[in-house]
């Protein structure tokens, strides 16, 4: 049967092929498990579709909401290593876009749970120096204050290579000196290589110092 339209004319309704992204339709499974009481398999789901706004859509203000999310799933479920390993990338992203005090308060958080658990307490060290670095951004009398709470609270920590290049730090700041500041630096760089986060918290405190010609070579 031949159609009545004339071979000119054109179909005026659009089908829409187009597939729900990815996170809404995670979102939509992630509601289901919460209400049949699933949190593991509902935190698990939030971090997919974090890891899809970190990677794939780069909205990483969303990808910091969903690994909260998860977090407080696992914490409810008291899967602490999870929810810290969660709280971690929040930190990490926190820290980032400049909202330190979230990011030190996270760290904070993250190395209080551990210092006490014998297998994960040699990674405080790691969150206090992060915490101490957000404090220094923002201000070096506040990562003074943070650097001997820290130290009281957990003594190793004033014993590691971190609160030792903190400390170097902190002189160098205060003197004025770009090129002690930087030597420090390259010191521990040396024996423990510098990430790209650390890194840029570093290159954030050093602009501060005044005749910083911006690097850390």
């Amino acid at each position: 049967m031949r159609s009545a339209r004339g071979p000119g004319s054109t179909c005026s309704c659009r089908i829409n092929w187009t597939q729900p992204p990815a996170s809404s339709t995670q979102g939509m499974l992630t509601r289901r498990l919460i209400l049949r009481g699933r949190f593991t398999i509902a935190a698990k789901h939030h971090i997919t579709i974090a890891e899809v706004y970190e990677s794939e859509l780069v909205d990483i203000e969303k990808a910091i909401a969903h690994y909260e999310q998860a977090a407080d799933y696992y914490k409810g479920e008291e899967s602490n290593s999870s929810a810290n390993k969660c709280l971690l990338k929040v930190g990490h992203y926190s820290a980032q876009l400049e909202q330190y005090p979230k990011a030190i308060e996270i760290y904070e958080q993250v190395a209080t749970n551990t210092m006490d658990n014998p297998l994960l307490k040699y990674n405080a060290k790691e969150y206090f120096f992060k915490a101490s670095l957000c404090h220094f951004i923002v201000d070096e009398l506040n990562a003074k204050l943070a650097i001997e709470k820290y130290e009281e609270m957990f003594p190793a920590f004033a014993d590691s290579r971190e609160c030792k290049l903190l400390k170097k730090l902190l002189d160098a700041h205060e003197e004025q000196n770009c090129e002690a500041f930087t030597e420090a630096v390259k010191e521990f760089d040396s024996i423990s290589r510098l990430d790209q986060w650390l890194t840029t918290m570093l290159l954030r405190i050093k602009k501060t110092i005044q005749g910083d010609a911006g690097d850390l070579k």
